[in-house]
């Protein structure tokens, strides 16, 4: 088969040794990997072919500095990592077809809803699919009344920025925490904290955030991987948290869950995405699971499959991880 060449943003990122491995070692083509990333940083060089050093995401100068890139390398395929270069991405679509260059990334308005937890989940409900219970919250006193009409003092309630990724911008409101335990028993980074202590973070705030509350799910966590094209899933995965710290699943599972799956597969139709796209998925207590968020790019996780011994070829060739076709063969 023909080479490939893929440009990969965020290059530098903790988790992109595996994920190259895998774009590399994809058991269907060669591929030349080309790494982007804002620090200059020479140990990209050993996982990919080349690298360049290029703004931040959403810094005016970005897309031109990738396109520049794209010409000169030949690029055929942009796999985005980042949540907050997508739109710039997305608005310049044409300027990389224009080059022969692909980007695996959604059409600008379907992207605004998935890349945004609040326009997503008002989506959901306006459309009668599947999402947690919300409030949006204008202030302070609005947080309070929101955090109550949730459960808190009997529930957890979760706090989240309408956008951001990695858990920036989430807290979980626990009005029983006890602050010695935490002191004794977690680490500093517990995300754990009570109504009040939101409300001092807040009126830190210059101008109050966008944010929402959303009701504290217990349950199994799942990240669901997909590729679709302008809403059809062409392939699909699951894998299941066995070990979850900050949002980030250190231990996992493939797993099958067709409940999961249609629910994804029923969003992704909906809102008309294209390329590699998350779900991040979290069960009730009564295991009902229920969507927490979107992401709409490649996730860190997406190497555990081939790890896990799903064949790249069946259900998910790495072309089609890649984006180079999209259709059935």
């Amino acid at each position: 088969m023909k080479e490939l060449t893929v440009l990969i943003t965020a290059a530098g990122n903790v988790y992109m040794p595996g994920t190259i491995d895998c774009i590399k070692n994809n058991g269907e083509r060669p591929i030349r990997v080309i790494g982007a990333d804002m620090n200059d940083d020479n140990s990209i060089l050993q996982m990919c072919d080349a690298c360049y050093a290029v703004p931040r995401g959403d810094a005016p100068e970005y897309v031109d500095e990738l396109l520049r890139i794209c010409r000169d390398e030949h690029v055929d395929i942009v796999i985005p990592i980042m949540s907050v270069e997508l739109e710039n991405l997305s608005a310049r679509i044409g300027d990389f077809t224009k080059i022969g260059t692909r980007v695996s990334v959604s059409d600008i308005e379907p992207l605004r809803i998935a890349n945004d937890k609040l326009k997503l989940f008002e989506y959901l409900v306006k459309n009668n699919l599947p999402c947690a219970k919300y409030h949006a919250v204008s202030g302070i006193e609005d947080l309070r009344t929101a955090a109550y009409d949730l459960g808190y003092g009997s529930d957890k309630v979760c706090v989240k920025m309408t956008s951001g990724s990695g858990s920036r911008g989430f807290r979980i409101l626990d009005a029983n925490l006890n602050r010695y335990e935490m002191f004794a028993h977690e680490k500093p980074s517990s995300c754990v904290v009570t109504l009040e202590d939101m409300e001092m973070i807040l009126a830190g705030a210059h101008v109050f955030p966008d944010i929402m509350l959303m009701e504290y799910l217990p349950g199994d966590e799942y990240t669901v991987d997909l590729v679709a094209s302008d809403g059809a899933v062409k392939c699909i995965c699951i894998r299941k948290g066995l070990r979850v710290d900050g949002g980030i699943m250190l231990d996992s599972m493939v797993v099958h869950d067709d409940r999961i799956e249609d629910m994804c597969i029923q969003v992704t139709e909906s809102l008309g995405l294209t390329g590699n796209i998350g779900y991040d998925i979290r069960t009730r207590a009564d295991g009902t699971p229920v969507i927490m968020e979107c992401n709409p790019r490649m996730t860190a996780g997406v190497p555990v499959f081939t790890y896990a011994g799903v064949k790249t070829s069946k259900p998910c060739s790495g072309k089609r991880f890649l984006g180079a076709k999209l259709n059935p063969e």
